[in-house]
């Protein structure tokens, strides 16, 4: 049997009145909803085609809320808070997450980020080496992947963000600031990376970042509760965002800006679809044995998963951006259903 019992709206606007007349209702559940509600962002990824297409629905019957944020951060608050179920993130604000004690687990590596993140800096702008860096403008959506990486990529060049003004701007912002020229500098993703490239310059990747030891993906977390109470529907959303990479895997010396594949993507993003087959050639989707092979969610603290979530803590926390660290990172990481998906 499928439990459903989250964010809908008559329990937000419990919630609300509870806390207007100083009701807490910690601790207590309110089983007024029936609906999953699944957070995502706007990366490109084969994954989209399983939203768009309503594959989730089709297969378990129940109703789901996809609900889209701007940044992982902000997902992971509204998890957090309770009103999302499910979510994708990249690998930083899940590692501030679990750091911070929200109680999660990290069901699917989305894909190892490779290329596809880098830091442009703007046509004339006098940047042309890292130290150029200091002094100039930089938007970033903390507590990204990409804000890891903007923090890690300064530390290697010798700067901090006392040497360089690093602002927090979400991709819609960032692509408006970039177009009326009050940043020299971004550290993004597409679609918004594809923009600023027409009148800029890559300066480093992630992917040339993660070489140098701090890798950095994009993972599907779940509630710990929900998980819980409902492993066939998160077996049933791995196994389906597994099926998808094997689809774009197939098809993708192929795909053009007309490919079904490629329009679903599109749309779901807002991208051009015209760019679409080429920003994916800059991510990696694990298959489902590595996935869970020791490269991805298994063998404990030393699968590739839990060590990037802990590397990512331990440079997070000497950056003051989190409290503390948690001893085990692997309680965290859950390879059973994609284990499942796999028999």
């Amino acid at each position: 049997m499928i439990k459903t019992y989250r964010s809908n709206p008559i329990r937000s606007t419990l919630k609300k009145l509870a806390l207007g007349v100083g009701i807490t209702l910690l601790g207590t559940q309110i089983s007024l909803a029936d609906t999953l509600t699944i957070g995502y962002q706007g990366m490109m990824n084969p994954w989209k085609t399983v939203i768009a297409d309503k594959m989730l629905e089709a297969e378990t019957g129940i109703e789901i809320e996809w609900r889209r944020f701007d940044s992982g951060a902000k997902v992971i608050t509204a998890m957090a808070s309770g009103d999302v179920d499910i979510a994708t993130a990249g690998s930083s604000p899940i590692a501030a997450a679990i750091s911070r004690g929200v109680d999660i687990e990290l069901v699917w590596i989305l894909e190892n980020i490779n290329e596809a993140e880098a830091l442009v800096v703007r046509k004339g702008s006098g940047i042309t080496a890292p130290q150029d860096l200091k002094g100039k403008t930089l938007g970033v959506p903390f507590v990204s992947t990409t804000h890891f990486h903007t923090l890690f990529a300064l530390e290697q060049f010798g700067l901090s963000d006392q040497d360089v003004q690093v602002l927090n701007l979400q991709p819609n912002a960032i692509s408006a600031a970039w177009r009326r020229g009050d940043i020299d500098a971004a550290f993004i993703w597409d679609p918004v990376l594809s923009r600023i490239k027409a009148d800029g310059d890559v300066l480093i990747s992630s992917g040339e970042l993660s070489r140098w030891g701090k890798a950095t993906f994009d993972g599907m977390v779940v509630s710990k509760e929900y998980a819980a109470d409902n492993p066939e529907v998160v077996t049933t959303l791995v196994r389906l965002a597994a099926e998808a990479d094997a689809q774009y895997r197939d098809q993708k010396e192929s795909l053009t800006a007309e490919s079904p594949m490629v329009q679903k993507i599109a749309k779901m993003t807002g991208g051009d679809a015209a760019s679409v087959p080429a920003v994916l050639s800059l991510y990696q989707f694990p298959t489902l044995s590595e996935q869970t092979s020791c490269a991805w969610l298994s063998c404990g603290e030393e699968g590739g998963a839990a060590k990037a979530l802990r590397f990512t803590s331990e440079f997070l926390k000497a950056q003051g951006k989190i409290p503390g660290l948690k001893e085990r990172y692997s309680d965290y990481v859950n390879p059973s259903f994609a284990k499942q998906a796999l028999n």
